[in-house]
């Protein structure tokens, strides 16, 4: 079925069959509006999204994603969902495992069928000779009336959103600091992880604020199976000796640190502590439940899409993430194109005691 037998079925013009089921801002009266959704209803009819391509930018949002199988992107890729279909849009979502070269294919590819906005959650795309030719696309396209919101932590000249990781990972060291531990294991990731890097500063500094500098950092893969061997390792090797505290760069490690302190017969909190970082749902039905650092992936992941429909002024008449919206906000400011400085959204996390963490008092 086509347009024009819809539009037949329903005795209206074509234009107004196309301003009712092609999602135009032009306001149709009401009882043809029901005219034309009954017709395409009882004829079974599914817009040609293609030629809409052809013709503008079609009401998706292309999400772009590094790696699709963690918690935290599970509860981010809901909320942009969640928050695009308010608007009448929806998300289409690619993975790249943050190689540039999927990057620029991906994102090439997806400018193709004219999203109206693409949303990138990347650690991983800075201003190198390696990403310059998906720089330059992304460029482009918003050259070409596209919106392109960065979701991480990278310097570009885009609107962006992301964590504050070295101020929210203070908060966990100085809660560690002033609840009396003293000897500190930390489950760091690998460095090829932007994040990861920023924790372990910020778990340190808050550490040493309070005059706690016996801390010893372990590089593991940042899963459940490298936070799991990272303490096994470090038990047979005598390095949780006198440790009070293991701080893992993830609640993913911290997970896989709690099994290995069960199965190794170390008790939690009884003999030391362990915190994680994210607050993922399952942080909270763990036995013992897993004290964390929440981020509001929810709430940062629908406004990364708020940004991404808002108009060209980078302005959609919405109060931006407010700091009871589960983090703190402080928006900072960058030079742009455009004649439109990119909009950064910073956002603080904050500490949730469990019954993991125990104080040394």
């Amino acid at each position: 079925m086509t347009l024009h037998d819809v539009a037949r079925a329903a005795g209206v013009s074509l234009a107004t069959a196309s301003r009712v089921l092609g999602g135009s801002a032009r306001k149709v009266a009401a009882e043809y509006e029901r005219k034309v959704l009954a017709a395409a209803a009882e004829l079974n009819y599914t817009p040609d999204l293609s030629a809409r391509a052809m013709r503008g930018p079609t009401d998706t949002v292309a999400l772009v994603a590094d790696d699709l199988t963690t918690p935290s992107i599970g509860l981010v890729v809901a909320a942009m969902e969640r928050q695009a279909r308010t608007v009448g849009a929806f998300v289409s979502v690619a993975q790249t495992r943050g190689v540039p070269e999927r990057q620029f294919d991906t994102v090439r590819t997806l400018c193709a069928f004219r999203p109206r906005a693409l949303v990138l959650t990347s650690t991983r795309v800075e201003g190198t000779a390696r990403n310059v030719r998906l720089i330059e696309e992304l460029r482009a396209y918003q050259r070409n009336g596209g919106r392109v919101v960065i979701y991480g932590s990278v310097d570009l000249p885009f609107d962006s959103v992301r964590f504050d990781d070295r101020t929210s990972a203070r908060l966990v060291g100085e809660h560690l600091a002033t609840t009396g531990h003293r000897k500190i294991l930390i489950l760091s990731g690998t460095p090829d992880r932007a994040f990861a890097a920023e924790r372990q500063a910020g778990f340190e500094a808050g550490l040493a604020a309070h005059g706690v500098r016996a801390v010893r950092a372990v590089e593991c893969e940042v899963s459940r199976q490298g936070g799991y061997q990272a303490v096994l390792d470090a038990q047979a090797g005598g390095g949780l000796d006198g440790v009070d505290a293991i701080v893992a760069v993830n609640d993913v490690v911290a997970i896989g640190a709690l099994s290995a302190c069960r199965d190794a017969g170390i008790a939690v909190p009884g003999q030391l502590s362990v915190t994680g970082f994210d607050d993922v749902p399952l942080a909270s039905d763990l036995t013992p439940r897993l004290a964390t650092l929440a981020l509001p992936h929810a709430a940062s992941g629908a406004r990364a899409v708020q940004m991404a429909l808002a108009d060209a002024d980078g302005l959609d008449g919405r109060e931006p993430l407010r700091a009871e919206d589960e983090g703190g906000r402080e928006p900072l400011r960058a030079e742009g194109e455009g004649g439109r400085e990119p909009l950064r959204e910073v956002i603080v996390g904050r500490f949730i005691a469990r019954e993991s963490c125990a104080p040394r008092l």
